[in-house]
């Protein structure tokens, strides 16, 4: 692709991804209140880091509670992107089988693809299940007379890598390939350098947004700390066994 190509998916990129991401980025942090954050968090794991300020307490339990809420958001925005880049190419479209988030034909193959963050996305049993819904996709698309002979199955990861991207079974029908990264975004777009091209709107998106997001950040922070200090200290240091007490107590 030369650069003209790329512009309607830096378009979609900044409109569909990251303008909707820093959307729910503030929604969430203004929600977050300070004793609904503390009850889903470990007290006796900031015990044993030996935190000792308040400020760094909070700032902690805050920043491991959004990066995950994070990551779900911004997994969900790219696998929609993922999904807009077949259907511009491919006419792909968003798949309403179990385990398939897309679905699209290219040189007389029908492609099944379920889209996840990372590589490292599930257990053995996760797996195993995503595997039996293949089967089932694959049985219930065969009573189709539009879809080909050929389908395959494809675990498309948004990042990282795996080395052996053909999963092998003794059913065939469990049979699927895993592209992670690269090799994903190769997969759906035909362009071994789209993985590459994707950053580039989002590092200029990002930019923007981000100084207002850092400044609720900071707000956001400085409030919950003062409400701990109120709540959680005993003598200016933190109450740990009112903390325990208000995270495990039986009431």
């Amino acid at each position: 692709m030369n650069a003209s190509d790329y512009q309607p998916f830096y378009d979609y990129l900044a409109e569909q991804v990251i303008t909707p991401f820093y959307n729910k980025r503030f929604a969430h942090l203004n929600a977050l209140k300070l004793k609904s954050v503390l009850k889903r968090k470990n007290p006796y794991l900031f015990k044993a880091k030996n935190i000792e300020l308040a400020g760094d307490l909070v700032k902690g339990i805050l920043d491991a509670f959004l990066s995950s809420h994070e990551e779900t958001i911004f997994g969900d925005l790219l696998e929609g992107f993922a999904i807009y880049v077949s259907e511009t190419l491919y006419n792909g479209f968003k798949s309403k089988l179990r385990s398939v988030d897309l679905e699209f034909e290219r040189d007389e193959v029908y492609f099944i693809v379920g889209i996840k963050s990372s590589s490292n996305w599930g257990n053995s049993d996760q797996i195993s299940q995503m595997k039996t819904n293949f089967k089932i996709a694959k049985q219930t698309l065969r009573k189709r007379a539009d879809v080909p002979d050929e389908i395959i199955a494809v675990n498309g990861c948004i990042y990282g890598k795996d080395r052996n991207p053909f999963k092998n079974d003794n059913d065939p029908d469990k049979r699927y390939y895993k592209y992670c990264g690269q090799l994903f975004w190769e997969f759906i777009s035909g362009d071994s350098n789209l993985y590459r091209e994707i950053i580039a709107p989002i590092d200029k998106e990002a930019k923007q947004r981000d100084e207002n997001f850092k400044a609720a950040y900071v707000e956001k922070v400085n409030e919950m700390t003062e409400e701990f200090m109120a709540d959680f200290m005993t003598r200016h240091r933190i109450d740990w066994i009112k903390l325990v007490d208000y995270v495990s107590k039986n009431d």
